[in-house]
């Protein structure tokens, strides 16, 4: 059962896995083992952050807490893959399943983190991409690149497309989807690419002008063609989400150069 500890302390001198051993009766190692993977947290200038450091001395008044799963724990974080180095930044391939970024429940199973540790580079989430879905990730391997690409993201000058399989034959030659979601204006562009031999599903290609949560996924669904295995806005099932970010094209703030990066032709839907 997922546990959740929130504790603040009331002396001095006493490490992180020491208090948190002998307040929820795990055993030390299991404590390390959750602080290394991201799912302990404590407040550092007034700021919630993660402490990985297990022997980390911990003043009185400290709020420590600590959401232990072992299911997330135990998870074994799919790898990622580099398809471009632009040295500031870099292009990676996200495969199903593994997170953008991390939860409070931890952070092992997400691409920044498998980055973090697998290349000891620093990293800077720039935009997300839905756990279900796979494709393309920018990171930023400083602060400044990470502000000046997050700037390109909020922009339209940055153009992202995807490959969907949805139910049903969808024949689309530009079809501009706008409807809002949440109240902000979303605008999805489609291209049919290949309907299935039995009309029972299409392949199509999806251009998005904004970035909306779940804007391609929400989108298809109402106009009647959810994306394969969506088991939000669809019907679940035992594949993959069929939704791959394959493209990007945009220039680039630091270089000024266009950079066009497509994920290899294996790798499609």
């Amino acid at each position: 059962m997922p546990s959740t500890f929130d504790f603040t302390t009331t002396t001095s001198n006493q490490t992180a896995v020491d208090f948190l051993a002998e307040k929820t009766g795990l055993p030390k190692a299991r404590i390390k083992d959750a602080m290394n993977k991201g799912a302990c947290w404590w407040t550092l200038k007034g700021k919630q952050v993660r402490l990985r450091r297990a022997t980390k001395d911990l003043a009185k008044g400290t709020r420590i807490q600590l959401y232990y799963d072992e299911q997330v724990l135990n998870r074994v974080p799919a790898a990622g893959q580099l398809m471009t180095d632009q040295t500031r930044y870099s292009i990676w391939y996200k495969p199903h399943g593994l997170l953008a970024q991390g939860s409070q429940w931890g952070d092992h199973c997400s691409l920044l983190r498998w980055v973090e540790l697998e290349h000891k580079r620093d990293c800077f989430l720039i935009h997300r991409l839905d756990a279900d879905a796979a494709g393309l990730m920018m990171i930023a391997h400083d602060s400044q690149a990470a502000a000046l690409l997050s700037q390109l993201f909020q922009s339209r000058d940055l153009k992202k497309y995807y490959q969907a399989r949805v139910a049903g034959e969808l024949i689309a030659n530009g079809l501009r989807i706008d409807q809002p979601l949440d109240g902000k204006e979303s605008v999805s562009v489609v291209n049919t690419t290949m309907v299935s031999d039995d009309h029972s599903s299409t392949l199509v290609e999806v251009l998005i002008e904004t970035g909306r949560k779940h804007q391609i996924r929400r989108h298809l669904s109402g106009i009647g063609h959810p994306i394969i295995a969506d088991r939000v806005y669809g019907v679940a099932s035992k594949t993959p989400l069929q939704l791959l970010a394959y493209k990007l094209e945009f220039r680039c703030p630091i270089s000024k150069q266009i950079i066009r990066t497509e994920l290899p032709e294996e790798l499609h839907l």
